[in-house]
């Protein structure tokens, strides 16, 4: 999924994060009411769960949807719609059986809104980018390509009954679970979808089985929630109310947070880290994450069909001075493509000149260009085409710098992020600059996204057939070590190759007001509006809103 980092913002005006800051203007809340105001980075693209592809419109659609499993306070995977399931033997078959649930308007949620819903994100015409995510399932690459033959009925997902949902795949999936509560997997309203067609989502129309439910939303201003009375659990829902606000510029953000307007912002400046845990530590929240910052070369622009100019650029990156002296947040230099921490998986070597003084990386840089043609009578000449947000702001001058000694020209294109993520998918770039937060806590979510029949989110075209080999070995092995060691040795392949540069593993960087409780720090960063409160507010069905609850 893709990663939203808040923009750098006017730094001369700030001197202090409270006092002289003027009257807080928090948004009204109804009396008698509790309100929750969420700074969510930007505004959302879609609130259509199968079209959507950004962090920030997950953290709104994971709390008006809920697909068969859902996140836990901690972030961990806890059942959702499903109340249970089972697997064959063979691990082909899942069966889930639903919960007693209602869509906010009162129907009844089945397992026949999720075959619909299966069949929709994977429909050719809906152009879904993350249908690629569901090809685990029987014949949903076929029925996505538009293959012969390949009808909708023909897709491995049928509804036993109005509360049994049978799932048969291509391959074992242990991490289907996972991948349930993703939004590429939440169940739409047949009903309402068939009634209203891709004006279903609008405010107006939307309907959803969350704790909450879209009353409004003003494009600049804030997305509007209420509490959905019918969600299953809503007696251990605390807010009433949830605004998610567009907060684009980072020193804004972090100001309305400490004037107490925002009780939470998903991101802060990562080199003003040090400022805040001096000043406000108690609203200073991070934590490790599944989220790495890369450039993709893209494949079609001439110069970088040879590997030598790839692994030129690759070398020269100085990522120690951009973690240690720019970011200066925790982040990580990457040399590979799997962040730390992922599960059952053990990060892939990094390449032998990782290790190397970045002088005599230098040097063979300016060999390698040197063999492939270029130097200083035909110097390399190259576009970055970046997002004008706050780490791309602060560190794109210093890989122009980095290539530059190594006699490349460098300009840099800088684009609002929406716009630059449309450049990407429009292959109109010669290098983007991107990011990747897993979809899904497994090494796969982070190399699926390199395979040549992706689509749209392999922004440089990278296409190896050994690399898809051992992918799809690894899709067919049940044993995880060895399954775990094909992808190592997939990703040791696409590292050689180049076709990207990793720059640095993220950390999430969260401002949360003490008075908010339930929030805990994760290596998925998510946190659902359902499990936060007040302190010492005791919830209608009779939880504390001093600790995170359980559903």
């Amino acid at each position: 999924m893709r990663k939203l980092i808040v923009s750098l913002g006017v730094l001369a005006a700030v001197a202090a994060l409270a006092g002289c800051q003027g009257k807080p203007e928090r948004q009204a809340c109804p009396a008698g009411k509790r309100c929750l105001e969420f700074g969510n980075g930007f505004d959302p693209i879609t609130l259509d769960p199968h079209k959507s592809t950004g962090t920030w419109e997950d953290h709104i659609l994971s709390d008006v949807d809920m697909g068969l499993t859902q996140d836990a306070a901690d972030g961990t995977t806890i059942p959702g719609m499903a109340e249970r399931w089972e697997t064959s033997p063979d691990g082909l078959v899942w069966t889930f059986h639903l919960r007693d649930a209602k869509w906010s308007d009162g129907q009844p949620v089945t397992a026949d809104d999720f075959v619909f819903s299966l069949r929709r994100i994977l429909d050719p015409k809906l152009a879904s980018e993350y249908a690629y995510l569901l090809y685990f399932i029987k014949n949903a690459a076929r029925v996505n390509t538009g293959a012969p033959g390949a009808t909708p009925d023909t897709l491995g997902a049928r509804a036993l009954d109005a509360r049994t949902l049978q799932l048969t795949l291509e391959h074992p999936a242990p991490y289907l679970p996972e991948i349930a509560k993703h939004s590429s997997m939440f169940p739409v309203p047949r009903h309402v979808v068939e009634k209203w067609g891709d004006a279903w989502s609008q405010p107006e129309h939307f309907v959803g089985n969350g704790a909450y439910k879209i009353v409004s939303w003003r494009l600049g201003d804030r997305v509007h929630a209420v509490k959905n009375p019918l969600f299953y659990d809503a007696k251990d829902v605390c807010f009433d109310e949830v605004n998610y606000y567009p907060t684009t510029d980072a020193i804004s953000a972090e100001r309305r947070v400490m004037r107490g307007e925002l009780d939470a912002n998903n991101d802060f400046q990562s080199n003003r880290i040090d400022f805040l845990r001096r000043t406000a530590p108690t609203f200073v929240h991070t934590h490790t994450y599944l989220g790495v910052s890369y450039l993709a070369f893209n494949a079609h622009y001439a110069p970088f069909k040879d590997p030598r100019v790839r692994l030129a650029l690759d070398m020269a990156v100085d990522r120690e001075f951009i973690t240690r002296k720019l970011l200066r947040g925790g982040q990580l230099p990457a040399y590979t493509f799997v962040p730390p921490g992922v599960a059952n998986y053990t990060q892939a070597q990094a390449p032998d000149w990782a290790a190397w003084p970045l002088a005599r990386r230098q040097a063979t840089a300016r060999a390698l260009l040197q063999q492939a043609g270029y130097g200083p009578n035909h110097p390399l000449s190259v576009e970055i085409k970046h997002r004008n947000t706050a780490d791309p702001m602060l560190i794109m001058p210093a890989i122009q710098a980095d290539w530059a000694a190594v006699g490349v020209n460098v300009s840099l294109a800088q684009q609002e992020t929406q716009i630059a993520y449309q450049s990407y998918r429009a292959r109109d770039f010669q290098v983007a600059d991107a990011a990747w937060v897993a979809d899904f806590n497994d090494a796969m979510s982070f190399l699926g996204l390199q395979k040549s029949d992706t689509g749209a989110q392999n922004y440089g075209d990278y296409a190896s057939p050994a690399y898809d080999g051992l992918l799809n070995a690894a899709d067919l092995e049940p044993d995880p070590t060895r399954r775990a060691d094909e992808m190592r040795r997939a990703e040791t392949i696409m590292l050689q190759d180049a076709p990207l540069v990793p720059i640095f593993f993220y950390i999430n960087k969260n401002l949360v007001n003490p008075r908010l409780s339930g929030w805990v720090d994760d290596i998925n960063d998510h946190h659902r509006s359902r499990f936060l409160c007040e302190k010492n507010t005791v919830v209608p069905g009779g939880s504390g809103g001093n600790v995170p609850r359980k559903p």
